[in-house]
């Protein structure tokens, strides 16, 4: 079932960004504004350009509860003798020298970053206009010291395009629940800009007015359903150019693996939508929703459990042993009904070590665990697996952690992982495990696929100045048959 109505309590009370914290970031970026017009920073100031998901309207709420990005162009005349390091680096200066944002402001490769902790971040970066010819915009690379060509204005006319073909706002609140989703599951990794035009080159001109984009859940399910069809006819990662500057390539970012990983996952929730959206009654839409975006989609509304998942829960506890030597059964069971049918329990078998770090006084979740099938250790990877996922008793996976939109670990912090075997056969042999493992390459860690059952694979990041933990994905599932 549609449930239009339910999507829009979500996307109202779950997803969007709210009006009050709109306003504060406007107000605070007005200031900014005005603090770069009077500032004694040499380029003549030609305007301002919101850039990205505030400029798209496709800004979301933290899910988290952290901080969210805004960013800000100054769009400036070109400085005689200056190169491009030159702007992002003296812009940076100028909000350090200054007694209200020297304390929030931290200079990177294009833009300097004023952070108003547990609120919102601006990144504010320099566009020169017609430095090489009449016309031209470049953002500024300050590490490459390199003007880059950009787009901004353009792209964002493209994007507002998508969405008045689209009707009813549905293209923007679309990529609104595609965001949610993807900070909520954190199974694969995909930047907005990326995302955003993946979703975008959905739409085209003869879909004006189409029954396919009647409604939001309606444009989700022909939406998802092109794009998975579009990465299913490409097994290679492809170019994914900016529409408006064919020069970009927003997926060079991605590495094949991660394109591999995101294309399967697309295709997954696929199937979860076409579920949800096609089921005959309001109690198992409510139920198929939920597996797609999560408790908080139709938050408030009971639904009874379906006969088939009572059954489930019921197989389940009967296979299940205080030790954690589960019996066999157990693995054709998560086939049948996933692992959410897994009790909490599951999680805390006694052979399962605790952490021994010091805690941060907040332990990020945004920290996602993605895994490759190998034949070997140090084989080309056969495919890219998907938590729960049942496979066969050869070869192993790679495991590699990442963080926020899919970043590789900073410098200064280390992974450590927890693998926990559970299941007769592996308990019966002494192989529980549940201890904490160092990598063995780049963060990576290799794990062989011996024992039938249900293991579960962690990893903790740990901040090396003080050894304290701060970060904790959670468990990858590993079904062996």
């Amino acid at each position: 079932m549609k449930l239009v109505s339910q999507f829009t309590s979500f996307l109202k009370d779950t997803v969007n960004l709210n009006q009050t914290r709109i306003d504060l970031l406007e107000s605070n970026v007005e200031a900014i504004r005005n603090f770069i017009r009077q500032c004694e920073w040499s380029p003549r100031v030609r305007g301002f350009e919101e850039q990205g998901s505030w400029a798209h309207d496709t800004i979301i709420k933290p899910v988290d509860g952290g901080e969210f990005d805004a960013d800000l162009l100054v769009v400036v005349d070109p400085v005689d003798g200056w190169s491009a390091k030159d702007y992002v680096a003296k812009l940076g200066k100028a909000f350090a020298d200054s007694s209200v944002y020297g304390s929030k402001a931290k200079t990177w490769d294009y833009c300097v970053t004023i952070t108003y902790p547990g609120e919102r971040k601006v990144d504010i970066a320099p566009l020169v206009r017609s430095r090489k010819h009449d016309g031209s915009l470049e953002v500024c690379n300050r590490a490459a010291d390199r003007f880059d060509a950009s787009e901004p204005v353009e792209f964002t006319a493209w994007l507002r395009e998508r969405n008045t073909l689209s009707g009813s706002n549905s293209f923007r609140k679309v990529t609104r629940l595609m965001k949610y989703l993807r900070d909520i599951k954190t199974t694969f990794t995909c930047p907005s800009v990326l995302l955003t035009t993946l979703l975008g080159m959905q739409i085209h001109w003869y879909d004006k007015d189409s029954d396919a984009f009647s409604d939001v859940p309606t444009t989700l399910r022909t939406v998802i359903g092109r794009l998975d069809d579009w990465l299913q006819d490409r097994p290679a990662k492809p170019r994914v150019e900016n529409p408006k500057l064919s020069s970009e390539d927003f997926a060079a970012s991605w590495t094949d693996t991660q394109y591999l990983n995101f294309r399967s996952f697309i295709h997954k929730y696929r199937g979860w939508i076409d579920e949800a959206y096609l089921a005959e009654d309001r109690a198992s839409s409510i139920t198929a929703w939920r597996r797609v975006f999560g408790e908080a989609f139709a938050k408030g509304e009971v639904v009874e459990a379906s006969k088939a998942n009572v059954e489930g829960v019921s197989r389940v506890r009967a296979l299940l042993t205080s030790t954690a030597a589960h019996l066999d059964s157990l693995v054709e069971v998560v086939r049948d009904y996933g692992v959410s049918i897994l009790p909490d329990f599951f999680y805390r078998p006694p052979h399962m070590l605790e952490p021994s770090w010091s805690k941060a006084a907040h332990v990020s979740r945004d920290v996602h665990v993605t895994a490759t099938w190998h034949q070997s250790r140090n084989s080309t990877p056969i495919r890219v697996v998907t938590p729960g996922e049942v496979l066969p008793r050869r070869g192993g996976l790679w495991f590699e952690a990442r963080i926020g939109g899919g970043q590789l670990l900073p410098s200064g912090f280390r992974v450590q992982w927890r693998i926990t075997n559970t299941g007769a056969a592996a308990l019966s042999l002494r192989q529980g495990r549940g201890d904490f493992y160092t990598p063995q390459q780049n963060g990576r860690r290799w794990e062989e696929l011996h024992y039938r059952g249900v293991h579960l694979a962690e990893a903790f990041i740990i901040r090396m100045a003080d050894d304290v933990l701060v970060g904790q994905s959670p468990p990858f599932h590993v079904v062996i048959e």
